[in-house]
């Protein structure tokens, strides 16, 4: 087996929604077709991966440094023992002559190709990601639905109470049972206004309402908010001040019981071990929120996994952000706790498959071979024409 080319390009994910610290007005992304000399059905396998939302594209990085590295490798070096696709030899080639630190977009470019090269080595085996992922680095026994809950409740203009409720409650009827909102974005006493609209369509149950600041806050402010909303008995609260800002984290942790959940902005092993050494997280009720995508990939993703396990993490503490049929696959595979979930924005990466449906707030894996994007209608059109 070997990499025959690869297809880089850009794709539009914008809208005029916002959280607390960002508008996604100029919001793109990454894609990549990966293509093999591995034929099936007189077409040659791809790959393909892309960056999740809250990211801009990486084209550059790509370009100049993670795509040459991949494309001069000798092909052995890019295959395991038994000749197969290794995606973390890959990695170590991609990665090769970059120093330490500095994770940033790096991260992202990476990613944007480990996820390629997953769909690619599961496709050749003629599975689907999530059973190939739990036969190498599971138990062999997937999950066969995930958790999600429904990622909304943005900012937007001229968005009033009466909108904010009539989104949620088209979340309870597409199956989701729980759902997320922003906060932060607005004055304490406007977001507690929009948070009981939100608990009202909810029967009053706080724990189903999960609130996102988007690391917006400094640690009076998180304090502040945190003994505003404890009283709701939120289902969590979401990136409160600077991803890297563990302190701040770990005083909030101190003085707010309930569920804190962190970390989609953290995008290597090093520094996700900062926020478990340094964080003050809770074992047994927080959230860690990584995201594959954007953190160099599944390959360092398991590394990750392996250094929660020996600080006494459950992986059913972690539900990555993200959204997307990447991040299901993995929950499914390593027997997370979930994933998150985007029912109607940043199309048209965000979401599963056409023929997904919630039910409970869980929900199933496709059974197509790789990740499935085959079965995401309008995202694959764009795939396709990277290397049409």
């Amino acid at each position: 087996m070997k990499i025959t080319a690869v297809h880089e390009g850009t794709v539009p994910i914008s809208s005029s929604i916002r959280n607390a610290w960002i508008d996604f007005s100029a919001m793109d992304c990454s894609v990549v077709a990966v293509v093999s000399d591995v034929v099936r059905d007189g077409k040659p396998l791809v790959g393909y991966g892309f960056n999740s939302n809250g990211r801009y594209s990486a084209g550059e990085i790509l370009r100049r440094r993670v795509l040459p590295r991949l494309l001069d490798a000798p092909p052995d070096t890019l295959l395991d023992e038994r000749g197969e696709l290794d995606p973390a030899r890959a990695w170590d080639v991609m990665m090769r002559n970059e120093k330490p630190g500095g994770h940033g977009e790096r991260s992202v470019a990476v990613g944007v190709v480990d996820m390629a090269l997953f769909d690619l080595a599961a496709k050749i085996a003629d599975k689907p990601l999530y059973r190939w992922l739990s036969d190498r680095y599971g138990d062999g026994e997937p999950d066969e639905s995930v958790f999600v809950y429904a990622a909304g409740g943005y900012y937007a203009p001229d968005k009033t109470l009466g909108d904010l409720k009539d989104e949620m409650r088209g979340f309870l009827d597409q199956g989701y049972d729980v759902v997320k909102m922003k906060i932060g974005g607005a004055p304490l006493a406007e977001d507690l206004r929009r948070i009981e609209a939100v608990l009202d369509v909810l029967g009053g149950d706080g724990s189903r309402l999960a609130v996102d600041v988007n690391g917006r806050f400094d640690l009076a402010t998180a304090l502040e908010y945190g003994r505003a909303i404890e009283p709701y008995g939120l289902f969590w609260y979401e990136e409160i001040g600077d991803p890297l800002d563990y302190r701040l984290n770990a005083v909030v942790a101190e003085q707010y019981q309930g569920r804190i959940a962190t970390g989609e902005n953290l995008f290597s092993l090093q520094d996700a071990r900062n926020l478990i050494r340094y964080g003050g997280l809770r074992p047994d009720r927080d959230v860690i929120q990584v995201d594959p995508a954007l953190s160099y990939g599944l390959v360092e993703y398991l590394r990750i996994q392996e250094m929660l396990r020996r600080h006494g993490w459950s992986s059913r503490r972690c539900v990555p952000h993200g959204g997307h049929q990447f991040s299901l696959h993995i929950a499914a595979a390593l027997k997370l706790g979930g994933n998150e979930s985007y029912p109607g924005e940043f199309q048209p990466t965000g979401g599963f498959a056409d023929d997904a449906r919630v039910s409970g707030s869980r929900v199933g894996l496709t059974e197509t071979p790789g990740i499935g994007f085959e079965g995401k209608a309008a995202f694959y059109r764009v795939l396709r024409e990277l290397h049409a």
